[in-house]
This record gives C-alpha cells, sequence and structure tokens, in this order.
C-alpha cells in the first residue's frame, strides 16, 4: 500500500473515534446555555418591546413636544422654546444617571429612594427588572423623568431665563419629580402601599408638570401684553406634526408601562386609542358650539388632553371607560384652558395645567370609577369597590400639596438668587436673539 492510500485510509478513522469525545465534551457546554436560559428571567420578546417602547417616549418629546410647543409661540420665541426641550432633555439624562433614579427607585422609605444606585451602581450586563434587563427600565423610566419638567416649560413660555429654567428643572426633579415617583411606583412606596392605581404617570407626569406649571406660571407673572394684545400661535402646522408625533409616541408611553409585551400592552394602546379621539372630538364640539368655530389648535389640544387623562387609566379600564375618561376630559380640558384661567386671571402659555394638570386629574379620578378587575386586577367602583375612588383622589391632593409647595420654594430661591424673568427689552424683543443669538426668519 502507497503512502498516500495509507494516509486516505487512516484519517477518517481517526475523525471517527474522536467524534464520541467531542460529543461527550459539547454535551456539558450545552446544558449549561440551557440551564443559564432556564433560570434567567430576562424574556427577548419583552425587551424588544421596551427597547421599542423606549424610543417611541424620546420621540414624544424629541422631537414631539418641541414641535408642538414651538409652533404655538411667537416666532420670535420658537428657537428659544425648541431649546428648551433639547437641552431639558441633555440635562435630565445625565441627572438621571447621577442620582435621580436611585432617589426614585432605591430602597429608602416609603417617600423617598435613597443613593445607593447613585451613578447607576449595580448595574450589569444581565441585571434583570422583571424580564427585561435592569439597563432597559432605566432608560425607559429616563424617559418618564425628562418629559415631565419639559411640560412645565409650556407654561412660563416667552419670558424665563434659560439659565433660571436649568437650576429649576435640576432641582425639581430631584425634589419633586423623583420623590413623587418613588412614592407612586417604587415597591416600598407610600401610594403604591395605598393601592393607587396609576398605570403610566397620571399623578407622576401630568398632574405634577401641571401643578408645577400653574405655579410657575403664577410666580413669575404674566406675559407683556397679556390678556389685552393677542398672542397668537405663529405655525400650527409645526404643532400639528408635534401633535402627531406625542399620539404616536405614546404608545410607547402607555402600552409601554406594561414593561412586557402581553395582552395588557395591547389593551393599553387600544385604549390609547380611543380616548384621545373621543376627547379630540369632544373639545372640537364644545368649542364649535362655544366660539362658532372648530380650530385646529382646540383639536389637538383636545387629543393631548385625552392621551393625558387616559395615561394613569390605560392598563386598567377597558375600552368603554376609555370612550367616556376620553369624551370628559376633551369637554374640561376645553373649560380648564379657556373659562377657568380667564376666571382665575393666571397666564399660562400653552396651558401646560388646563391640559396636563387637568386632565391627569380628570384621568387619576376615574380611573377608580372604570378601573375592570379582569384588566388590572383590581376593580372600580362600578364593580363595587368604592374605595378605590377615595385612593383615587387622596393620591391627587398629596400630589397637588406636596407640588405645589415644593414647586413655589424652588422658584422662589432662584428668583432670589439669579432672577426668573427676563428684561422687558429681551422680551419684547424676543428670546430667540436676546438669549440664543440665533432666529427664525
Amino acid at each position: 500500500m502507497s503512502r498516500r492510500s495509507a494516509l486516505l485510509t487512516i484519517l477518517p478513522a481517526m475523525l471517527l473515534a474522536s467524534v464520541p469525545a467531542l460529543a461527550q465534551e459539547a454535551a456539558p457546554a450545552a446544558e449549561a446555555v440551557a440551564e443559564a436560559v432556564a433560570v434567567s428571567p430576562i424574556d427577548s420578546g419583552d425587551t424588544a418591546w421596551m427597547l421599542v417602547s423606549t424610543a417611541l417616549v424620546l420621540l414624544m418629546v424629541i422631537p414631539g413636544l418641541a414641535l408642538f410647543y414651538g409652533g404655538m409661540v411667537r416666532q420670535m420665541n420658537v428657537l428659544a422654546t425648541v431649546m428648551q426641550t433639547f437641552a431639558t432633555t441633555c440635562l435630565l439624562g445625565v441627572i438621571w444617571m447621577i442620582a435621580g433614579y436611585s432617589i426614585a427607585f432605591g430602597e429608602g422609605n416609603a417617600f423617598f429612594g435613597d443613593l445607593s444606585r447613585a451613578f447607576l451602581a449595580g448595574v450589569e450586563l444581565e441585571t434583570p427588572a422583571g424580564t427585561i434587563p435592569e439597563s432597559v427600565f432605566i432608560s425607559f423610566q429616563m424617559t418618564f423623568f425628562i418629559i415631565t419638567p419639559a411640560l412645565i416649560a409650556g407654561a412660563f413660555a416667552d419670558r424665563m431665563k434659560f439659565s433660571a429654567m436649568l437650576w429649576f428643572f435640576g432641582l425639581w426633579s430631584l425634589i419633586v419629580y423623583a420623590p413623587v415617583c418613588h412614592m407612586v411606583w417604587a415597591a416600598n412606596g407610600y401610594m403604591y402601599g395605598d393601592g393607587v392605581l396609576d398605570f403610566a404617570g397620571g399623578t407622576v407626569v401630568h398632574i405634577n408638570a401641571g401643578i408645577a406649571g400653574l405655579v410657575a406660571a403664577i410666580v413669575i407673572g404674566k406675559r407683556m401684553g397679556y390678556p389685552n394684545t393677542p398672542l397668537p400661535p405663529h405655525n400650527l402646522v409645526l404643532s400639528v406634526i408635534g401633535a402627531g408625533l406625542l399620539w404616536v409616541g405614546w404608545f410607547g408611553f402607555n402600552a409601554g408601562s406594561a414593561a412586557a409585551a402581553n395582552g395588557r400592552a395591547g389593551m393599553a394602546m387600544l385604549v390609547t386609542l380611543i380616548a384621545p379621539a373621543a376627547a379630540g372630538l369632544s373639545w372640537m364640539f364644545v368649542e364649535w358650539a362655544a366660539k362658532g368655530k372648530p380650530s385646529v389648535l382646540g383639536l389637538i389640544s383636545g387629543v393631548v388632553g385625552g392621551l393625558v387623562a387616559i395615561t394613569p387609566a390605560a392598563g386598567f379600564v377597558a375600552p368603554g371607560g376609555a370612550l367616556i375618561i376620553g369624551l370628559v376630559a376633551g369637554a374640561v380640558c376645553f373649560w380648564a384652558a379657556t373659562s377657568l384661567k380667564h376666571m382665575l386671571g393666571y397666564d399660562d402659555s400653552l396651558d401646560c395645567f388646563g391640559v396636563h394638570g387637568v386632565g391627569g386629574i380628570v384621568g387619576a379620578v376615574l380611573t377608580g370609577v372604570f378601573a375592570v378587575e379582569a384588566i388590572g386586577g383590581t376593580p372600580g367602583l362600578l364593580e363595587g369597590n368604592g374605595a378605590q375612588l377615595w385612593i383615587q383622589i387622596k393620591s391627587v391632593l398629596i400630589t397637588i400639596v406636596y407640588c405645589a409647595v415644593l414647586t413655589f420654594v424652588i422658584l422662589k430661591l432662584i428668583d432670589l438668587v439669579i432672577g426668573l424673568r427676563v428684561d422687558k427689552e429681551v422680551e419684547r424683543e424676543g428670546l430667540d436673539l436676546a438669549l440664543h443669538g440665533e432666529a427664525v426668519h
């Protein structure tokens, strides 16, 4: 036999002989992988949905809220307005990482988290938070932390110093938002333990922002010329685009708050279609009857009011309840943004309180009425649980008082140190050029 023939005979035999050994080595590795998959609570489907939801909520802020607010101010203040939104996104993202997350979700006590998670200590690649990585949960909650102060800016549009706004939002996010978030959503939080139902932020985000906006509008004072001089929006097309992006992003806001890709997320998405649609029609028809014409600004404001109102209820109510919540929210927010504002004489420039504060209150209270046990695990008033309505009302009152008092203190402190309001000349000529050296032509 030649050497070549011998090699051809021996090599296959050697390979066949090695197969059992290789199989024996591979088996423990495969078993280890299977065991790791079985032990890990992280679900790839839930994680994928929460990654998408996080991006959708950020879309609400930039460009959604930036365009929504930017289109409603006068042309000389449009860049200052969108700058507020973008700068808030950057500032609050860093603050959340440093201390915000720890105060909101750290162990602490019933009212405040501690600083054990400062700078996101302990967060690793596979650290779980339910069925998703904690890193995804942190990112999702960061977007809530960002959008809440950004909403407040609508109340004092056209007249607050940029530096004062940065200080206000930085302090407010840690002193007001994070503790309220802890009380409502942390496992040992006071309102959480009381049984409050707030699926996606009726109290934490919208009542908080609305009350802070009302206090800020009162403390800073009215715009020059308000209410005698017309101060019309400069470009409602931008606001319509912004409102559309808000509605799309809100699916991440509400359905994402299920923290899973499941039936509850699906129901939250469905009611987030129904309630704002009903609220938009409600505002439009009430305005039509009261003023003789339906306005574009009114329609999109009604839709946002409906989105706000369904936020606390999204994971707890059925479509019928969502329809009623939307209809009520549209009419009540219209009244708050027009009659109530003029009756009390405050200048909430872009109706932060009228839409977010009042819409949030309507939604939080009605959640206690329309909650369905089969959907969220807790029955509401219509299913015989009248106590839930009182729990909802109490949570609203706690949030209002806590937010109003501390917002007032923070604003007064900043006003004392650096001042809150721009000079009259700056306000008259516009914030774009005076504060940022740029203008839209």
